[in-house]
Formats: structure tokens, C-alpha cells, sequence
């Protein structure tokens, strides 16, 4: 069968009891947790196994899925590499993995090899070497492997992908995107002030750390990787003055964070521009206070949308001369048909239930259908990468006073040809 034809018979069982599906989860802390919860809704899914190195999380894990009416799973911890361990075990379809940025790659790298569908979540690789690494891998063995990358799946962002394959906006131009979002006192440090492991990466690196959330949708409104791909990247950073400024004003300018030196600018810009002569501008902007949002922006040759706030404008359709008209008519003519179910209200199918407003739902039960019926994941790995990807050249481009650098192609050329598949 032809992937978007595995694909569109996938969308059908993400909702429905079919048989089951047999899943271990690698990294049971916050998101690993959600992961877990999001999994265990889904139809016909055993968690037969979970893997922590804190034995509070692992504890906490196994009592989730007790809760559900399942089993106790077995639990892996103790040590870094008992992960292998539940990787190895022959009675599992796939792995979730959600553990701390650096272990991604590894575990998927391990987690391929041992012939488990994989799932990791973003980024998957945090260097252009280990992206080269997962598809060697993925290439290599044949196991599926794709980045959970769930802003992708976003219910409005589905429904521009219709609009943009409708031919609404003309031929596809340009496209903004970023990743705002205050993160300082939640993610990268506590509330107390103390530095997580994710803040870690402040003090040691200057890029774009977080690309994929606003590039996910971008990919495959302007076909990368499907008929173009990204050529160049050229990446510029602001001065770090955000996270000294926010422990001075909340603990004080004696703080010793107040006084660290943050190699991480607050705002990196990056400019893509693709084989085909598209652009893209790339946002990171986490340590400043905002509100959050991804700001994205799509235009083509006859009109364009912006998320924020939500609106469209189409020439020779809009009711008005060059000017905006509201994006939820078009959200309703559009929708997306992998979220169909839960607008007719298929059991299990309640937005609210899921995190990110049932995006992760949808997303989840995507991955574990392809697992069950043993068909392409509904995001593949060379997205998955070329997402990352964006980490290592960010850092380079930046290190080299802003010059545009060449992109690698993890398609080795088959961009030429591919065809589009997500979503279809």
C-alpha cells in the first residue's frame, strides 16, 4: 500500500477499540507523566513497562496505570542505562520516550535497533551530528522513529494545511514562526530560583534551542523535504539580558544567578530560505516576559494567515479590500478530518480531556495506531530531524558572525521526488 493510503487507514483506529498495542515509557517526570496519562486513554493500549532513574516518578508511574484498570507495569530504574532494559524486552510494539534532551537521541538510536516503534519527544537530536546518527539508524534497521512534535497536530494549524493544499493563499512565499515563551521561572530554573537541567543550556550554549514547536507546521505547509528543502540558514542573537534581570528583580542583584554569565541570547532570529526561493523566519524567545504565543504567519501569491489574532485575508475572497477578515469560518470549512471524531463526539474523543486541548490525544494515538497496525508513523523521522536540526546550525551560524550556512539534506536528494504525506 502506499503510505498516505497506511495513513488514512490509521486515522480510523486512533479513536476506535482495536487490538492492542503493547507500550513501554522511557522518562516518567512531567511530560513523560502526560505522555503516560494521554497513552493510557488511548484504545487497546498496554503500558507494560516504565523506566525512571527517580524511584518516586517511577512509583508514581506505576500507580497511573493501576489507576487505569491495568496491571502494574514493570519498572526499569537505578541506573542511566536501564532504559536497555525495557528497550530489550520482545513483548513490546514501542517506546515513548520523554526523558531530559541529551538522552533523546541515544535512547531513540537504541530504541531503533531493538526493533521498537519509537517515539521521542522534541527535539530529537540537539546536534546535526546526532540527527545524522538517527537516520543512519532509522535507515539502517527500518524501524520507524518519529519526534512527538504535537503543535504540528494543532487542530487550526490542520485546518491552514487544508486551506494552503486548496490552493487559498496561491503559491506558497513565505512563512513566520517562533517559539515565545517565558520560560525562566518554571522550566529553566524553579521557583525558588534554583537551575534545572534544562537551564543548563543557557549557560553553555547561543541558538535557537527550541525550534520545533514553531517549525513543526511550517514543513509541511511549504512541502520541505517534498518537493523543496531548506538550501541555507543564516541565525543572529541578541545580547543575554533577560535572565540576570529577572533574578535581580526577584531575588535580589546578590543572587549568584542574578550574577551568572548566560552564553543564550534572549532573542536568536534565524532566516531560512529554501531550494525553491520560499523564506522563513524563525523566532526563539523564551527568557523575556510575555504572554505566550507562536506567532505563526503563512502568505502566498493571493492572501496570507496569521494566528495572532486569528485572521485571513484571500484576494477576490475576502469582503473587503485588503483588509482582515476572522480565521474561524475558514477553521469550521477546513477542519481536519483526524479531528472529524471528536467534533461528532466518538467515544474518547473529548478535546479537554488531553493535554494542549486534545492535541496530544491526537498525536498519541496516531504514533500507537501506526505501532498496532505496523505502517508509517504520522510524522517521519526526516522532518523529525530537519526540525532539530535547526539547534546545531543556529549555534553555527551564530559562532560565525551570522552567515548564511548550508543546510544538510537528510533525504540525500530525495526531496526531489517525495511527495507530500502528512496529513493527507
Amino acid at each position: 500500500m502506499e503510505r498516505r493510503s497506511f495513513l488514512a487507514a490509521g486515522a480510523a483506529t486512533a479513536w476506535a477499540e482495536t487490538k492492542p498495542v503493547r507500550l513501554g515509557v522511557v522518562g516518567v517526570g512531567n511530560r513523560g507523566s502526560s505522555l503516560l496519562r494521554t497513552s493510557l486513554r488511548a484504545p487497546g493500549v498496554q503500558v507494560l513497562a516504565v523506566c525512571d532513574t527517580d524511584p518516586a516518578m517511577l512509583e508514581r508511574a506505576q500507580a497511573e496505570v493501576t489507576k487505569a484498570g491495568q496491571p502494574a507495569p514493570e519498572g526499569f530504574g537505578g541506573s542511566p542505562e536501564a532504559f536497555k532494559k525495557l528497550m530489550d524486552r520482545k513483548d513490546l510494539d514501542a517506546v515513548l520516550i520523554a526523558t531530559p534532551w541529551h538522552f533523546h537521541t541515544p535512547m531513540a538510536v537504541y530504541a531503533m535497533q531493538a526493533g521498537k516503534y519509537t517515539g521521542v519527544e522534541v527535539p530529537a537530536a540537539l546536534t546535526v551530528e546526532q540527527c545524522w546518527q538517527l537516520v543512519d539508524t532509522h535507515e539502517k534497521t527500518g524501524t520507524p522513529c518519529m519526534m512527538m512534535e504535537n503543535w504540528s497536530f494543532r487542530r487550526d494549524n490542520l485546518a491552514v494545511l487544508n486551506m494552503v493544499r486548496a490552493g487559498l493563499f496561491g503559491q506558497m512565499v513565505h512563512c513566520h514562526a517562533a517559539h515565545s515563551h517565558d520560560c525562566i521561572d518554571h522550566w529553566f530554573f524553579d521557583k525558588q530560583g534554583n537551575i534545572r537541567w534544562g537551564g543548563e543550556y543557557l549557560v553553555k550554549r547561543n541558538a535557537d534551542q527550541y525550534p520545533t514547536h514553531a517549525l513543526g507546521p511550517v514543513l509541511s505547509w511549504l512541502d520541505i523535504n517534498r518537493g523543496d528543502a531548506i538550501e541555507t540558514i543564516a541565525s543572529t542573537a541578541t545580547a543575554s539580558r533577560g535572565i540576570n534581570a529577572y533574578f535581580a528583580r526577584q531575588f535580589g542583584p546578590d543572587h549568584p544567578n542574578a550574577k551568572r554569565t548566560y552564553k543564550q541570547g534572549d532573542i536568536v532570529t534565524s532566516v531560512l530560505r529554501t531550494k525553491q526561493g520560499k523564506t522563513i523566519v524563525l523566532n526563539y524567545d523564551m527568557q523575556l516576559p510575555r504572554p505566550y504565543d507562536n506567532r505563526w504567519m503563512v502568505q502566498g501569491t493571493l492572501g496570507l494567515y496569521r494566528e495572532q489574532p486569528g485572521e485571513v485575508y484571500v484576494e477576490g475572497k475576502s469582503p473587503k479590500y485588503h483588509e482582515w477578515e476572522p480565521f474561524e469560518p475558514y477553521q469550521k470549512q477546513y477542519d481536519h478530518r483526524w479531528w472529524k471524531p471528536v467534533e461528532a463526539g466518538a467515544a474518547g474523543a473529548d478535546p479537554l480531556a488531553g493535554g494542549h486541548g486534545g492535541t496530544d490525544d491526537l498525536e498519541v494515538r496516531l504514533f500507537l495506531a501506526s505501532a498496532r497496525d505496523k505502517r508509517p508513523t504520522p510524522l517521519d523521522l526526516y522532518d523529525s530531524v530537519t526540525m532539530s536540526a535547526v539547534i546545531g546550525m543556529s549555534e553555527a551560524s551564530i559562532q560565525k558572525n551570522s552567515v548564511p550556512l548550508p543546510f544538510p539534506d537528510f533525504t540525500r536528494g530525495r526531496w526531489q521526488t517525495n511527495k507530500p504525506y502528512f496529513g493527507i
